[in-house]
């Protein structure tokens, strides 16, 4: 076996053996994900949970392989190798690990997915009333939050006329997003700076740029990419002591000034009803996708008072979260 594949076995969590009584070979899950397993133990767990509530008990009826990308190239990879594996399921929680999950196969391996952003305009399913193919799951539609995210940035910064956006160029789905972002912006009068970024190392020129641009704040695009580096983007907020818009929380709980998103823990949880009912005989082009129901706002007061900035307390009063 490669090395690195064992290791990852070992340190991922791949449970083998056969896990129920005689020869049956329990279902296998194949996890997906860019990140590490630390950084995203809070949406594993939410998994797990909802795999426990439809009785699944894992060990015994059901297994979980994980597959962790530290850069978003290797997803392709990875993906392939749980193929290999012959998992039951490939659980993919964004665009950006379907993308990678439909290269290595587009009609044999259900996938399932968490957090999409634009399943039905990437193409990945042919409508979400009726996906059509070997993928479905849970959508955060971002075209439509990136618009809320900005008009909230407009209310806590009213002088703002220049935001930059940081667009994670290895995600599928920011050109959509930017596309709405422009004409958002356009509609409250606020000038775009685009600042592509595909890895890490991108970011420190990215925030020299925006500081160079004398922009007023900054929206950072969800995807994995900015997630998984939530502490740097913390960090670098409060160095040029710039005001960020985020998609999940947990940028925010690093440091990050305010989010506006969906509960990725309660899509990942509810993922485990498609896996379930995949795993009894349902064919994912038959399960409608559906859309995410809970939205969260929220604001973190020291990171506002550490660059210098005063929410308006009608935007208070709207946050679901306050972190003081």
């Amino acid at each position: 076996m490669d090395r690195r594949v064992f290791i990852g076995t070992l340190t991922g969590g791949l449970l083998t053996a056969p896990l129920v009584a005689g020869a049956q070979r329990a279902p296998q899950i194949g996890y997906l994900s860019y990140g590490s397993a630390a950084e995203s133990a809070a949406r594993v767990r939410a998994l797990r949970v909802g795999l426990r509530d439809h009785g699944y008990v894992e060990g015994q009826s059901i297994g979980l392989v994980f597959r962790w990308a530290e850069r978003a190239e290797r997803l392709p990879d990875l993906a392939a190798d749980l193929v290999r594996l012959k998992v039951d399921l490939i659980f993919a929680p964004t665009s950006t690990e379907v993308d990678a999950a439909r290269q290595a196969t587009r009609t044999t391996v259900p996938i399932v997915f968490a957090g999409h952003a634009d399943p039905e305009g990437l193409g990945h399913v042919a409508s979400l009333a009726r996906p059509g193919g070997n993928v479905t799951g849970l959508s955060v539609l971002l075209t439509e939050i990136v618009a809320k995210q900005l008009e909230i940035m407009k209310q806590a910064l009213p002088q703002m006329k220049r935001i930059g956006v940081l667009a994670t160029v290895t995600a599928p789905s920011h050109r959509p997003a930017l596309h709405t972002v422009e004409v958002t912006a356009q509609r409250l009068g606020i000038q775009v700076l685009t600042l592509p970024v595909r890895t890490p190392e991108d970011l420190d020129g990215a925030f020299a740029m925006m500081v160079r641009e004398r922009v007023n704040g900054f929206l950072a695009l969800a995807t994995p990419l900015i997630r998984t580096q939530r502490a740097l983007l913390g960090t670098l907020s409060l160095k040029h002591r710039l005001a960020g818009m985020f998609g999940p929380k947990d940028n925010v709980e690093a440091g990050g000034l305010m989010s506006y998103f969906a509960d990725l823990n309660d899509l990942h949880r509810r993922a485990a009803t498609y896996i379930d009912k995949i795993l009894k005989g349902a064919k994912p082009a038959d399960l409608p996708v559906e859309q995410a129901s809970k939205y969260e706002l929220v604001i973190n007061l020291k990171t506002a008072k550490a660059i210098g900035l005063t929410i308006p307390p009608s935007l208070l009063q709207r946050a679901d979260e306050v972190i003081e």
